[in-house]
C-alpha cells in the first residue's frame, strides 16, 4: 500500500485522487489557475472537503471559470448563484469571483498570462518542502504574505496568506507532501 500525507483519508476516493493526481503538481494552465484560486477563496472559513465535493457544481455555476464570461454576469446572474445548493452560497464570495475575473484579465493583459505573474512569486520554479509530518507544514510563508499584498493591491477579494498558501499547495507553486509520501518528488524516478 501506498504512503500518502497523513491528512488524506484514504477511504474517500475523490480526495485520494485530488491527492495523489493534483496537490503540489504544477499549474501553468491560466484558466485552472484562476478556477483554483476561486475555489480557495470559496474555502475560506471552511474544509476543503467541501470545496472538493463540490467543485463539479462550481464549474457549472461560474461557466468552467470563463472569466470572459463572468465578468458580464448580472445581478439577476449572482442572485441565482446565492440560491444554487450546489455551491456554498456567501453572497461576499461569489461576489468576489466576479471582481477576481475582473482583476484576472487585468493581469492577463498586463504581464500576457496569470500564469507568468502568479509563478514570478516562486521565480518560476516550485519549492520542494523536506516536511517529515504534517504539523511542520505552515499554513503561511514570507512568499503567500507577498503574493496576498500584491494581490490585493490587483484588485483581488479572498486572497489572504493563508488562502495564498493554500493555492501555491493546490497549483504546486510549493510541494509540500511529506518525506514519507509517494507524492514527494524524492520518491519519483
Amino acid at each position: 500500500m501506498r504512503k500518502r500525507c497523513t491528512w488524506v483519508p484514504i477511504k474517500e476516493p475523490l480526495y485520494v485522487a485530488y491527492h495523489d493526481k493534483e496537490w503540489g503538481v504544477p499549474v501553468y494552465d491560466d484558466r485552472t489557475l484562476f478556477e483554483m484560486l476561486c475555489l480557495e477563496g470559496a474555502q475560506a472559513g471552511l474544509s476543503w472537503w467541501t470545496i472538493l465535493q463540490k467543485r463539479a457544481n462550481y464549474r457549472k455555476a461560474f461557466d468552467n471559470f470563463d472569466a470572459e464570461k463572468i465578468i458580464h454576469y448580472t445581478d439577476e446572474k449572482i442572485q441565482s448563484l446565492i440560491e444554487d445548493k450546489g455551491i456554498v452560497r456567501n453572497k461576499l464570495k461569489i461576489r468576489s469571483v466576479v471582481t477576481n475575473a475582473r482583476a484576472f484579465l487585468n493581469i492577463q493583459r498586463e504581464y500576457g498570462s496569470f500564469s507568468h505573474y502568479i509563478w514570478s512569486f516562486v521565480e518560476n520554479k516550485p519549492m520542494i518542502s523536506q516536511w517529515e509530518t504534517i504539523d511542520e507544514v505552515p499554513s503561511t510563508n514570507e512568499i503567500s504574505d507577498k503574493m496576498s499584498k500584491q494581490l490585493k493591491k490587483d484588485g483581488f477579494k479572498f486572497v489572504g496568506s493563508t488562502i495564498c498558501y493554500s493555492f501555491m499547495q493546490a497549483v504546486g507553486m510549493v510541494n509540500d507532501h511529506t518525506l514519507d509520501c509517494f507524492c514527494h518528488p524524492s520518491h519519483q524516478k
